[in-house]
């Protein structure tokens, strides 16, 4: 019998793109268009990604695979990462993810592991939520107001013993 039950609340919405907010419309759009300059040969999967931040500023990234599997990056964590870059300090608002990829199922598109934890961790840094979409094709789109919601029991500086 456990002594103790660790729950976790995981909200995830699922929204027609023509209902959502015209923001939220550009930065998909934004993000459709820098999945163009994905290079997908191996997977075929493109991935792109925008990032609004609070200044305004709109930063893309798209996978970029290779041969040698890990040494290629998600399109996330390129927009995340060079956001990071480009403007430190700045919040991050929100993040498209998209695939045009057929084989992209709209139901279950979601951040790898490791997005996911770059996502969280970036929340954690800048004391602030960022809000997910993620549409596959031109499908409804997953919204998530956290990148908690997709990292239930994340591994973060509590689990280093800080």
């Amino acid at each position: 019998m456990p002594n103790q039950t660790l729950h976790c609340d995981c909200t995830i919405e699922k929204w027609p793109a023509k209902e959502l907010a015209q923001a939220d419309r550009d930065l998909l759009a934004a993000a459709h268009r820098a999945a163009l300059n994905a290079y997908a040969p191996y997977s075929q999967f493109q991935v792109g990604a925008a990032a609004r931040l609070e200044n305004g500023e709109v930063v893309l990234g798209a996978n970029q695979e290779n041969m040698s599997y890990p040494q290629g990056m998600c399109g996330e964590r390129i927009a995340v990462f060079t956001a990071g870059a480009q403007y430190p300090g700045v919040a991050i608002e929100a993040v498209a993810i998209v695939s045009p990829s057929p084989i992209a199922n709209p139901n279950a598109f979601m951040p790898c592991g490791g997005c996911r934890q770059v996502l969280l961790e970036s929340e954690q840094r800048q004391e602030g939520s960022i809000r997910l979409l993620l549409q596959a094709r031109d499908e409804d789109v997953l919204v998530s107001k956290s990148a908690t919601n997709l990292v239930p029991f994340a591994f973060d500086a509590d689990g280093l013993g800080r």
